[in-house]
């Protein structure tokens, strides 16, 4: 039994893209998050809005910014993601 692990095994090209998806995901989130905290957030409290009684910058970036990565996320597994068998075949060399 050869327990070697193949690198030119199309399963590594798959879990490299997802992992480079799942990358580009807290990337994204975290500029959204930084965008929305730092850019409404850094004016005098007496200037912020509010939506649902929360400051804007803390419903954009933690509320709505929560929202719209759960969405995404699902997205992504749904359409982007494909299923992996972790089983390793034999292969006979007879």
């Amino acid at each position: 039994m050869n327990n070697q692990i193949d690198p030119k095994d199309p399963r590594f090209k798959i879990a490299n893209r997802e992992a480079l998806i799942g990358i580009g995901l807290v990337i994204f989130n975290f500029i959204w998050w930084f965008g929305f905290a730092y850019g409404l957030g850094s004016a005098p409290v007496e200037e912020y809005s509010y939506v649902f009684g929360m400051p804007a910058w803390f419903f954009y970036s933690c509320v709505l910014g929560f929202v719209v990565m759960v969405i995404l996320v699902i997205i992504m597994v749904k359409c982007f993601f494909k299923e992996v068998d972790f089983d390793v075949e034999e292969e006979d060399h007879t």
